[in-house]
């Protein structure tokens, strides 16, 4: 009786979570996955936190505060995560609504050497710098550009580029952080 009556709730929080996701089949299909874990019980499946949208094997938060590069860092921090870093071509094509994020990507320590939040260099073969980009340009900001955000390129909104910017500059951004095995609430 008692798991008949699991099965139920678990089927009414999937009616619940289907109303709400109509319409975005990639956190739609990360919920059933959570769900279909949470039915068999199966503690090793890797999981986010609420609030976080879940990529493979990384959660992933999108900031609602607009912020400079370093406010954003520290918020990505303060919940458990760092900005993202992209480490391959589909981490590039992820689906937002906006187009414009800060990532992880300084070259503040040295003009030019491009260095992600945890130290490791940029792989020159697995860039996605737009046009011209990175120019440091210093008509806005005399200290030039050395922080990195995601913007949308033109006539390609499937595929997002990589600008430089001044890092005092406030723009959303995308926290990153491993996903974890164990049970977490829908909501």
């Amino acid at each position: 009786m008692h798991t008949k009556q699991s099965f139920q709730t678990l089927r009414d929080e999937l009616e619940a979570v289907k109303r709400n996701l109509t319409g975005n089949p990639v956190r739609f299909r990360n919920c059933l996955k959570s769900l279909y874990c949470d039915l068999f019980n199966f503690d090793s499946c890797p999981k986010c936190e609420y609030g976080w949208e879940q990529h493979g094997r990384q959660c992933y938060y999108f900031s609602t505060n607009y912020l400079t590069w370093s406010e954003s860092r520290d918020e990505c921090r303060q919940k458990g995560g760092d900005l993202v870093q992209i480490d391959s071509r589909e981490d590039e094509k992820m689906n937002f609504d906006d187009d414009m994020f800060w990532i992880g990507l300084t070259d503040s320590e040295k003009e030019g050497t491009w260095l992600w939040v945890d130290g490791s260099l940029l792989n020159e073969s697995l860039t996605f710098w737009n046009g011209s980009e990175p120019d440091n340009w210093t008509v806005l900001d005399p200290d030039g550009e050395d922080c990195v955000r995601m913007g949308e390129k033109t006539g390609a909104p499937d595929l997002k580029c990589w600008f430089d910017f001044s890092c005092n500059a406030s723009y959303r951004s995308i926290c990153e952080k491993p996903a974890e095995t164990g049970h977490f609430k829908l909501s």
